[in-house]
């Protein structure tokens, strides 16, 4: 290892998160834990020595209070992992107003990055985002229409916040790759982990419930790989920044809307306006 970097990872509490925090650890990386359980964030900074914080991404005061923490905590962040997300079923607002899948797969990480962005800059740190092949099933994106308001299912709002997850990596590169900050967007592949068996979607249940369907899903422990990958390895020799990456290579498979550059413009001007 040429040097010791400081990893932050959101839902590192179960699933590839949890399994990437340990790979890092292992390999004598400094592991910051943040989950939205207090039990289960606990049980796996302490398996591994981690320091540990917890933030519930459907309160924005929590996500505020996580990027000061962190800022306290961390002399430098060299890798800031956005990975919690979930899906759900009925359309229900947050506490702050917003639809749930939203805003926890865009809207809390959004917020949090951006709090940090100055920390970001100075540590040249690496910004991932947790993306996924839903990317390429979600509908045309209405930006003046986030919440789906018009149009909601549980499985279209989130293939919808898997596409913003691309699209954020594409803006945050544009924006903020001139201030030493690389950004990157992957697919994990699909894993099996306790994420669709909480979901309120019937569809989300029964793929990642029944057993021929789950059979076909890869361990956590794979799934961490381009985690692990992207963290460790150097962004512009061994990965280009601002790019969506499938098994270590960018992405072939993406929709129009995933390249957009004004549509992540959009995006990025939107979810401002939304947090101001």
């Amino acid at each position: 290892m040429d040097q010791q970097k400081t990893v932050v990872i959101t839902g590192a509490s179960d699933g590839i998160g949890a399994a990437a925090a340990r790979r890092l650890h292992a390999e004598g990386h400094r592991v910051v834990v943040v989950g939205r359980s207090p039990q289960k964030t606990r049980a796996v900074a302490r398996e591994i020595g981690a320091d540990h914080h917890v933030a519930d991404f459907t309160r924005l005061d929590e996500v505020r209070a996580l990027a000061a923490a962190l800022d306290s905590a961390c002399p430098r962040i060299d890798v800031l992992a956005n990975n919690a997300g979930g899906v759900f079923g009925d359309r229900v607002r947050t506490a702050d107003g917003f639809e749930t899948t939203f805003q926890v797969n865009h809207l809390a990480p959004f917020l949090l990055t951006r709090l940090l962005l100055a920390k970001l800059a100075a540590s040249r740190a690496t910004v991932l985002q947790t993306s996924s092949v839903g990317a390429r099933l979600a509908g045309k994106l209405d930006v003046d229409d986030l919440n789906h308001d018009r149009n909601f299912t549980p499985v279209r709002a989130y293939n919808a916040a898997k596409l913003m997850n691309i699209l954020f990596t594409r803006e945050l590169h544009r924006r903020h790759h001139g201030d030493g900050i690389s950004a990157a967007a992957f697919h994990p592949g699909n894993v099996a982990t306790s994420f669709g068996t909480r979901s309120e979607s019937r569809l989300m249940r029964f793929v990642t419930t029944n057993p021929l369907t789950r059979s076909l899903l890869i361990a956590p422990e794979k799934g961490a790989e381009s985690l692990f990958w992207l963290a460790t390895s150097r962004p512009g020799v061994d990965w280009e920044p601002g790019a969506y990456y499938e098994k270590r290579k960018p992405a072939r498979r993406v929709s129009a809307q995933a390249r957009d550059t004004d549509l992540a413009r959009r995006l990025w001007d939107r979810s401002e306006e939304l947090l101001a």
